[in-house]
């Protein structure tokens, strides 16, 4: 169940998901509780929704489908190509009311449109957008950016759309996306570092604040395992290889164990974990225990103490044992004898929720909270919204480590972005 409170903000717009038809987009800076409204909606909505994202882990983490798996798509650009639908798929597409996409800024605009095309195709009803199903689209597009494909897809959006993002799909032409900006923060508290994160989100850094936050981020790292943001798989890899390395003892491995057909290796751990004792390690997943108290959540980072059949890790000087969590899959079918969707797992994942934490890319860190960290720019970003991704992970700024300074070229902010979200409306300010 969702174990957290909506602050007024949060339930303004669930309120208007459930009494409304209309297409939102839930988007918000990081830290303001997008996930939590997400998984509130996944509990307690009267609606018969279905929810996907467009990657594998993503789908995972809020237990959804993938759009392709979900819709039956094929991979890459889709285009005005037939899509194929079964008697089945047809009859659970038209038994959604509410589809929901998190990560949607990872989404293309001509995904958007396959997606529009499947349910009005299925649902027989081709002049209304989506078939008539609400959509609620959550994300931030100043965080993650769709990949482009090869050069051939590349020239197709140039020639056919006004951008990749999802916001530049030809049905909104057809009907309203209505904005929703989450403002409250819940992650920092600091008014000058909410500032200066607000700045980098924006691309209008002044060089006072860039200023302060090398000046800041400039002092020597900590050697206490303080875990590194980087921007790069290969930096992370040969730090957390270096640092286990240097740990005395063998290394022990846990093997994952998986059922069903996963498919591909978008796994949500490691499917060999390799640990000693005394190795920093990071929690994938909010703590499952039924007794109350939550002891780590997803980000939580701590040491390993000991290994046998479970691991026991120190977090903030209290030892805790850790057993195997286990992710599952999810497939969405349509029952006739119900006439309801159903939700069956189809595979499942068993892992230690942990991962190697002297190092993480920036990119896995999205979600997750640090009250320090060491952000290692390289070479430089080579996304938009990298180097925000990377500071809004933090809860302070004095808990900000930089391993060179920021540069002008590391401030990058995607113009089809600020196009975008210049029409968002803040929520009526009901918080008392």
């Amino acid at each position: 169940m969702s174990g957290f409170a909506l602050s007024a903000e949060q339930a303004a717009v669930f309120e208007t998901i459930e009494g409304t038809r209309e297409s939102i987009f839930v988007t918000g800076r990081a830290g303001t509780g997008k996930s939590t409204l997400l998984n509130h909606l996944a509990w307690n909505t009267d609606k018969q929704v279905v929810i996907c994202a467009p990657t594998g882990v993503a789908a995972l983490n809020v237990g959804g489908q993938t759009i392709h798996s979900l819709f039956r798509l094929p991979i890459g650009v889709i285009a005005d190509h037939d899509i194929d639908q079964s008697a089945d798929l047809r009859k659970l597409l038209n038994t959604i009311d509410t589809l929901v996409i998190d990560e949607v800024s990872m989404v293309n605009a001509d995904l958007v449109d396959a997606i529009d095309r499947s349910l009005r195709q299925a649902r027989q009803k081709p002049f209304d957008a989506f078939g008539g199903v609400q959509v609620v689209l959550f994300g931030d597009p100043y965080q993650l950016a769709p990949v482009p494909g090869d050069a051939d897809e590349r020239a197709y959006f140039a020639d056919q759309y006004r951008s990749m993002w999802f916001f530049d799909a030809k049905v909104w032409e057809q009907t309203d996306l209505r904005i929703f900006e989450l403002n409250t923060i819940h992650r920092q508290h600091e008014a000058e570092f909410k500032h200066m994160l607000n700045a980098v989100r924006h691309g209008q850094v002044t060089a006072e604040i860039a200023a302060r936050l090398n000046e800041t981020g400039a002092r020597p790292a900590p050697t206490d395992g303080t875990i590194t943001l980087a921007t790069r798989n290969d930096t992370v890899n040969r730090i957390n290889a270096a640092e286990l390395a240097r740990l005395p003892g063998r290394v022990l491995t846990a093997k994952a164990e998986i059922t069903g057909e996963f498919g591909g290796r978008a796994f949500p751990a490691d499917e060999a974990l390799q640990l000693k004792v005394g190795a920093r390690v990071m929690f994938l997943r909010n703590d499952a225990s039924t007794d109350g108290g939550q002891r780590w959540v997803n980000g939580t980072v701590g040491t390993v103490t000991r290994i046998a059949s479970t691991v026991f890790v120190e977090v903030d000087g209290e030892v805790h044992e850790v057993q195997p969590a286990i992710w599952e899959k999810f497939k969405y079918t349509y029952s006739p004898n119900t006439k309801q969707l159903r939700k069956d797992i189809v595979a499942e994942f068993q892992q230690f929720p942990l991962r190697l934490a002297w190092a993480v890319t920036i990119h896995k860190s999205q979600g997750k909270t640090y009250d320090r960290a060491i952000v290692d720019l390289g070479s430089g970003t080579f996304s938009a919204g990298q180097t925000y991704v990377a500071l809004s992970r933090l809860t302070e700024l004095d808990g900000l480590y930089l391993s060179r300074p920021l540069r002008p070229s590391d401030i990058r902010v995607d113009r089809d972005v600020e196009r975008f979200m210049s029409r968002a409306a803040t929520i009526p300010a009901i918080d008392a």
